[in-house]
């Protein structure tokens, strides 16, 4: 296949929509030899900060010589976004070898009724290509939840739980115990979790979990810790004590203090998955080579333009946090869009006091909330803060960056599509 034929094939099916459950997945990876089973896994699930917590144990596993997979979503803009080996990321060209390599696996399995869905396919091709690759390990990323997500077909090795908060609650249940139920459920028979910082609700679930399952469980504060987390130019620095070791001046070149917290989480996953301490130099490297596009991600200086997907409250909340941190006191003016059922005026919550204008759009995605709603919300949520609505992410994109007053900054927050968007306009493509 041509890369336009496969995102055509992906985009044919992209109508199932979400259907939770392992069950089509696993018919099709067993038709396919079981690719998930050829090599270890790391296993990410959590509310916020799995992206940034898989891409940084990819790159620590990496830096120790191994070839590592990487399967990450959602992408900001284009499909091969996803996927990365030895990190190195997927080329157009790949993307299309590598669909049409399982394309015939899929159909096979249908039977002629289409029901294998997008995110299955882009799965069951995750698996097949790090294993067409002999790779030695796998960091994987679990799309929604955890115990119904496709890629829960793999029995990780280790599976790492960033942190639990209120999101996806149509499809995960209303509250943080019962999403934090379906999170763990990437802990399988004999596995090791690594557990970030959990509220309470989310223990008894957590626990409940580990003890079905006797599974270990290695906990942030108890187990392993930061002992230092000083700020540096473009990111932090930071001391991990380990499971097995401790890693001194760690600089990781990601903004948001949260990310320290990802580090460490990733530290010990791949600890664990070795099964013994770490090089602390492959550590550093790995660490310092980690990069996660559209997390508090800088792309512009005058005036200062920052990008992130804080797509529900607690992404807000620690999007705000890192503002008022690590920035100068600046008039923000944002670029807003949301999609699904979230509350935009909850999301917009934790900027009040620091936005001076709200500019908001639509991406362009079929459930793209609409911007006089988002206007409506943001008005509600930011105390009378002036909003614009614009026709398009692009459009948000250039009418903020006229608006900013100087010395102001540009903030483009929201959905990874408005943020993929936005980034196109203003980074490019490549």
């Amino acid at each position: 296949m041509t890369p336009e034929q496969a995102l055509a094939y992906l985009a044919g099916r992209r109508g199932l929509g979400i259907r939770p459950g392992v069950e089509r997945v696993r018919r099709l990876l067993g038709v396919m030899g079981d690719p998930q089973d050829a090599y270890p896994v790391i296993h990410v699930a959590g509310t916020n900060g799995k992206t940034s917590t898989a891409r940084i144990a990819a790159a620590i596993v990496t830096a120790h010589g191994l070839a590592a997979g990487e399967f990450t979503s959602p992408p900001l803009l284009a499909v091969e976004e996803q996927f990365a080996f030895g990190g190195i990321p997927m080329t157009a060209g790949e993307l299309g070898a590598a669909v049409a390599d399982v394309a015939p696996f899929v159909e096979a399995v249908e039977a002629g009724s289409p029901e294998v869905t997008e995110f299955e396919v882009l799965t069951a091709v995750a698996f097949s290509w790090y294993a067409e690759r002999a790779a030695n390990a796998a960091v994987i990323e679990a799309g929604l939840g955890g115990t119904d997500d496709a890629t829960n077909v793999v029995g990780a090795e280790v599976a790492a739980l960033t942190g639990v908060a209120a999101d996806h609650v149509d499809v995960l249940g209303p509250t943080v115990a019962a999403i934090a139920a379906a999170k763990a459920g990437i802990v399988h028979d004999g596995a090791v979790l690594v557990s970030g910082v959990l509220p309470a609700a989310a223990e008894g679930p957590v626990a409940a979990r580990v003890a079905e399952t006797g599974a270990t469980w290695r906990r942030f504060g108890a187990d392993f810790r930061l002992d230092s987390v000083a700020q540096a130019v473009g990111g932090w620095l930071v001391d991990v004590d380990g499971v097995y070791d401790r890693y001194d001046e760690v600089y990781l070149p990601l903004h948001g203090r949260h990310q320290a917290a990802n580090l460490a989480v990733a530290v010990v996953s791949v600890e664990e998955l070795f099964g013994r301490a770490l090089d602390p130099e492959a550590v550093r490297a790995g660490a310092a080579a980690a990069r996660v596009a559209g997390r508090l991600e800088v792309v512009g200086a005058e005036p200062v333009v920052v990008l992130d997907v804080a797509h529900n409250p607690a992404g807000f909340a620690a999007l705000a946090d890192a503002l008022a941190e690590e920035f100068l006191p600046t008039e923000w003016t944002v670029v807003f869009g949301a999609r699904g059922a979230r509350d935009p005026a909850a999301m917009l919550e934790p900027l009040r006091g620091m936005v001076d204008r709200l500019v908001v759009a639509a991406a362009v995605d079929p459930l793209a909330i609409d911007p006089a709603v988002l206007a409506a919300a943001g008005s509600a949520a930011l105390a009378g803060v002036p909003v614009d609505l614009a026709a398009s992410v692009p459009a948000a994109v250039t009418a903020a960056l006229a608006a900013a007053p100087g010395g102001g900054g540009v903030l483009v927050a929201g959905s990874h599509a408005v943020v993929g968007e936005a980034r196109a306009v203003l980074v490019g493509t490549e």
